[in-house]
């Protein structure tokens, strides 16, 4: 990293990216950087639209993946590619976590601003029903695609597209309960009618408010990243 850039490698591609946190020259030499196989360039803002340039030919997915969960990374327009991968060791200690709750049943889990559905295929994988809320259609769209790509369509995920505060407030009114919530909104999401990070917080403050299941005396796990470098912590 240096120069406000990353270099990344993902399978057989190697990607440069924006990041305002990459500071100094980089290590590699610049004939590395040059034979990357795919530079973004465009706004700096985290959310803000910009474009890819490929020195040569390259689709706009690829598939991944994470500790034997196949899903497919993409070239987006906000410099993403599809999935985080900083979030790896969130994932981790989430499917331990789920593996070792013996509760005596699926754990129940729910996941808002779910996104491409990683970290709900991890806890389907390690035995868990989930619930996948975000309120972006094409996300939901992307999360299911990797569902079916990982072999993982006979797990129990309900995906759906819904403001993350409306549903869980819901939720609250339903007696609805869970074992586990992540919550992973966007640094610079809007919900609806254009609502920032003060609808997020809020919807955070809600989901604290659904009763974790009385089984062993509460939730299992509670995933709180509000950051961009993806902090967890414990509730």
């Amino acid at each position: 990293m240096g120069h406000a850039q990353k270099l990344e490698r993902y399978g057989p591609y190697t990607i440069v990216r924006p990041e305002t946190q990459a500071m100094g020259s980089p290590h590699l030499s610049k004939d590395i950087w040059d034979r990357a196989d795919a530079i973004f360039s465009g706004d700096l803002e985290e959310e803000g639209p910009g474009r890819w340039r490929y020195p040569e030919p390259l689709g706009e997915t690829w598939e991944t993946h994470w500790d034997g969960i196949r899903f497919l990374g993409r070239f987006t327009a906000f410099r993403h590619v599809g999935f985080f991968p900083e979030q790896a060791a969130h994932w981790q200690w989430m499917d331990h976590q789920l593996r070792s709750a013996f509760l005596g049943r699926p754990p129940r889990v729910l996941n808002l601003f779910g996104y491409s559905g990683i970290a709900s295929l991890v806890a389907a994988r390690a035995g868990a029903e989930v619930t996948h809320v975000d309120a972006s259609k094409k996300a939901v769209a992307y999360g299911k695609e990797n569902q079916m790509l990982a072999g993982l369509d006979d797990k129990p995920i309900r995906w759906i597209v819904d403001d993350a505060m409306k549903f869980v407030q819901r939720e609250i009114r339903r007696g609805n309960v869970y074992d586990g919530i992540l919550l992973d909104p966007p640094k610079f999401g809007r919900g609806p009618k254009g609502r920032g990070l003060a609808a997020v917080r809020n919807a955070a403050r809600n989901a604290r408010r659904l009763p974790p299941d009385p089984v062993k005396g509460g939730a299992l796990l509670h995933a709180h990243i509000l950051c961009h470098a993806s902090l967890l912590c414990r509730l």
